[in-house]
This record gives C-alpha cells, structure tokens and sequence, in this order.
C-alpha cells in the first residue's frame, strides 16, 4: 500500500504542476493541523489550535496571500502512535502539508511518515534537541532545548547563586532531552548535579520522589516534564516545606497550568522564550487584541507559536506551485527573518529557528516577569530610596548649619 502511494505522487505533482503552469492552479491548497486536542497534552493543543485558527482568519481575509488554504484539525489525543497514523491518512487525502508535532513525542513519530512520503511537517512546539537535523523534511519555530537547559544552567549558576540541584524527570523524550543539555552545563559552571530522580509520565503520586529529593538538601530542584507531574511536584515540594528554589520549563508557562497550582506556583522559575503581551511592535499588538477580543484573555506561549507556524507556512506556500517541493523551498527562501510575535524566524541548515530564551519568574499574582527586567527594577527602585536618603540627610545638614 505504501509503494503504491509513493507512486501516486510523482503523477499527482505532475498533474498540479500542469495545473500551475496553465494558470489555473488549485482553489485550495489543504494543510493539516495534527494537534494533541484530547488526552494528556491537550492544554498545549488546543492552546497552538487556538493561534492557528487566529492566523488562519488572518490569511484568508489577506490580500497579499494569492494561494488559498483549506485547513483541517485532527486530534492525535496526545498519542505519538496515533498522531503518524492520522498525519498518514491526511496526507492521503490530499494536505499538501502538516502543522503539527506539538510534543517532542508526537513529532518523533510523525517525521518517519514525513520522510516516508516525503512531505513537510512543520512543529510550533516540539522542542528536543534529538530532533535537530533529523530530517529534510521536519522544520520547527521553538528552539531547541539546547538553548533552554543551557540558559537554566547558566542562569541558576550566576543570578541564582545554585551550587547545587536535584534533577526530577519524566521519562519521555522532551524531558530526556532537556536533562541530557542541563546537567552537563550546570557543572560546567562549577555546580553539582546532585541525583537525577526520573519517573513515569503521568505520575501524579509524587510524595516519595519529592521527599527523597529533599533528602540530598539541594540548593534548588529542576523540574523537567509537562505540565500535569510539573505541577503535582510544585505543589509537594510547597507541602514538604522545601526551602530551596524551584526551576522548570515551558511545559510550564501556560496560563491553565500555573492557575491549576495557584498561589504555590509563585517564585517558581522557568526559561521561555520571549513574547511580550504589551510589546510596541505593531504586529504583536494586533495579534493580542485579537485574541483577547476572541478568548478573553491573553495568549499564552503556544498559542503564539501555533499563531507564527501557520503564518509561517502560509508565507511558504503562497504563490508557488501545490508540490511539496516548494513547500520546502518556500521556507528555505521566502521565511527570511520573519516578523513572527514569537520573535525573527529563519530557518538554519537543519531546519531549527535561532531564538534565545530568557529567565522568568512567578509573581505572586501569577504571571510571568522577566526576571532580568525584575532584578533592574528592584536596582533603580534602591537607587532612588538611596538618593533620596541622601538628598534627606543633606537638607538636615543644611538646616542644622543654619540653626548653629
């Protein structure tokens, strides 16, 4: 069935290749969106969903865009198995491309159908280094977690003053991932990985893990896995009266996570990338009003991302010829320092983006700062209380001199 479908393509892209060169390309070119809409990582699913569908109705109304898109939503229920079968039968039916790969689980396995038919899988999300030059034909806008656990690691070493950490783990590939880059990179700073506790994803019963953590009296726990265990491991490290500075990942920084644990989330610290809700840049302004308007609360991080991808390759497929080919050699040669809200977007040889992450913290009513932005603020607040101590212990001298 496999050979037979491969052969079908070549005469399918022929066919839309006589189409183009007529003048009469095709009404719609269909991109399927494979998302986790059910299941563990529907928080993240349906918050890229949410973003995809604002661009969308951005595109179509468009007068720039001269290729029309036809999109259709499939849920993987947030599993990798699921999400290459249902990846495979979209593009029998005719996507020219997918969205999707929004875990590092999920896409792993959809890159194998990909490379298989040959067609373009563009993630908003999936993150794992062990994904980077895996394959032609897989490109993505979150950077590698590369990036991230070096960031950590630098930033707990020098502005946290950590010398010492608990790793706690999911087993799964994103996690994995992020635990390979940051214990490397922590000690290379001259700290100390102290144990690397791992455990099944899911696991909600957290007590023992916790407690053994404690026990090595780290300095700060790194949390690396999505967001239900993240969650869980936060709310019993507050409940065994941890003392110590709580370190974790994106898989975090979504708005329903970090309400689900509430005010315990607070000091809570995490690396993302930057997008900033109340930026002066035009196009991120309009991108957030319009959903506000829509949802009724600021979009979060995925939800920004899932906004770029399918603005992304929109950009990629318009005015070309419907071959999966130029889908390729649109986002090699138009996607050239993109004015995404999730930053400038360029793809490298290897299909990832060059993004740096920032360090963030949990304020107390639960939203995240940039803590660099934090800690200046707290200097130019002393500054000023100092100045103005000053300026108060030189109008006494002054007044004392005129009394004498």
């Amino acid at each position: 069935m496999q050979r037979f479908e491969r052969s079908l393509l070549p005469l399918a892209a022929v066919c839309l290749a006589a189409l183009t060169l007529l003048g009469c390309p095709p009404e719609n070119v269909k991109i399927a969106a494979v998302l986790p809409l059910s299941g563990d990582a529907a928080g993240y699913g349906e918050s890229v969903r949410r973003g995809i569908e604002l661009a969308y109705e951005e595109v179509q109304k468009s007068e720039t865009q001269q290729t029309s898109l036809q999109i259709e939503y499939v849920d993987t229920e947030s599993d990798p198995g699921k999400a290459a079968a249902v990846l495979r039968d979209q593009f029998r039916g005719g996507s020219l491309a997918a969205l999707g790969g929004v875990t590092s689980g999920e896409a792993k396995e959809m890159i194998a159908v990909v490379d298989d038919l040959d067609r373009i899988l563009l993630s908003p999300s999936a993150s794992s280094p062990e994904l980077t030059g895996i394959s032609r034909n897989f490109y993505r806008i979150w950077p590698s977690d590369f990036t991230a656990a070096s960031k950590m690691a630098s930033a707990a070493s020098e502005l946290l003053k950590v010398q010492s950490v608990v790793v706690i783990g999911e087993q799964q590939p994103y996690a994995k991932g992020i635990q390979s880059v940051f214990a490397p990179a922590f000690e290379s700073f001259g700290g100390e990985v102290l144990d690397t506790l791992e455990f099944p994803p899911n696991t909600t019963e957290v007590a023992g893990l916790v407690e053994r953590a404690i026990s090595f009296s780290p300095d700060a726990v790194y949390l690396a896995g999505y967001a239900p265990s993240i969650g869980a491991l936060i709310e019993e490290l507050r409940a065994q009266s941890f003392e110590g500075k709580i370190l974790t990942t994106s898989a975090f920084a979504t708005a329903a996570a970090i309400a689900e644990v509430g005010p315990e989330a607070s000091g809570v610290f995490l690396t993302q990338t930057v997008f900033e809700h109340d930026s002066d840049y035009a196009h991120i302004q309009k991108f957030v009003k319009a959903y506000e308007e829509k949802h009724g609360e600021n979009p979060d991080i995925y939800a920004a991302h899932g906004y770029d991808a399918m603005k992304v390759l929109a950009a990629a497929v318009n005015n070309r010829p419907a071959l999966p080919s130029e889908v390729k050699k649109g986002l090699r040669d138009s996607i050239k320092e993109f004015p995404g809200v999730t930053g400038s977007i360029q793809f490298d040889e290897k299909g990832d983006v060059r993004k740096f992450p920032r360090l963030y913290i949990i304020s107390e009513d639960l939203l995240l700062l940039d803590y660099n932005e934090q800690v200046q603020e707290m200097k130019e607040r002393m500054r000023e209380k100092q100045e103005e101590i000053r300026r108060r212990l030189e109008r006494l001298r002054k007044e004392a001199q005129q009394v004498g």
